[in-house]
């Protein structure tokens, strides 16, 4: 016994004509699936003309803190660039007449990261399990002061204490000054660099006063940059 001859199941071309009514559908909105798309044809040829014909992919979403207007990426352009400009004309002396700061959440015990759990094992051997576990539920907000040579002053903020400029102007003033003192002898008076974000807090009017009055040179920091702060490079992971 035979099979008799059959057509089979028609093949749809991926021409011009239709691989332009795909783009014009997609053209209203990126986000819209193969089904969606396929309202004249099928899922399976709209998936064959956005890989193979257009070489497309479907790419999820990048979050960022906040998007960058043209004139704010200029300002870190410049920004960089005037770090760079004056290591190379002052050297060393600006690296090591440059404080940072910047704050973070010590939880009281963090588990292994992925990295960390990481073993030496045969090929064909499979990868160790581990059972997830989060971080432990008592944290405290720590500031962090630094320099090239290390942390000069690690200072613990109390659970229910209000952050404010005022705060922040004691912390500078009464904790500070004296860590620096005692930990880097003679770079008060070469004349400190110092760095921090532009958090409101941080801006405030008395703690502009307290840098001026120490003769402390603010370091300017471009808006919404927050992946611009060392500690994130050298401190936190």
């Amino acid at each position: 016994m035979d099979d008799e001859p059959r057509p089979g199941r028609p093949v749809t071309p991926c021409g011009d004509a239709n691989s332009s009514k795909v783009l014009v559908s997609l053209s209203d909105d990126r986000q819209k699936t193969c089904d969606e798309i396929s309202t004249e044809t099928s899922r399976t040829f709209v998936f064959r003309v956005l890989t193979n014909k257009l070489n497309n992919n479907k790419k999820f979403s990048k979050w960022v803190p906040h998007l960058l207007t043209n004139e704010q990426k200029e300002s870190r352009v410049n920004f960089s660039r005037n770090f760079l400009r004056r290591f190379q004309t002052e050297q060393n002396d600006f690296l090591g007449r440059t404080i940072t700061c910047n704050e973070t959440w010590v939880y009281s015990w963090d588990p292994e990261t992925k990295r960390q759990s990481a073993e030496w094992r045969d090929f064909d051997e499979p990868r160790p399990e581990k059972v997830q576990r989060k971080q432990g539920a008592l944290k405290v907000m720590h500031r962090i002061f630094f320099d090239m040579n290390g942390v000069i002053l690690r200072w613990p903020v109390l659970i229910g204490t209000t952050i404010n400029a005022q705060y922040y102007k004691k912390v500078l003033q009464d904790k500070l000054r004296p860590a620096i003192r005692k930990k880097r002898p003679g770079l008060l008076e070469s004349g400190i660099l110092f760095h921090h974000d532009n958090a409101p807090v941080l801006t405030a009017r008395a703690v502009t006063d307290v840098l001026a009055g120490c003769k402390w040179e603010l370091l300017k920091h471009p808006r919404y940059s927050s992946d611009l702060a060392l500690c994130d490079f050298h401190l936190f992971p």
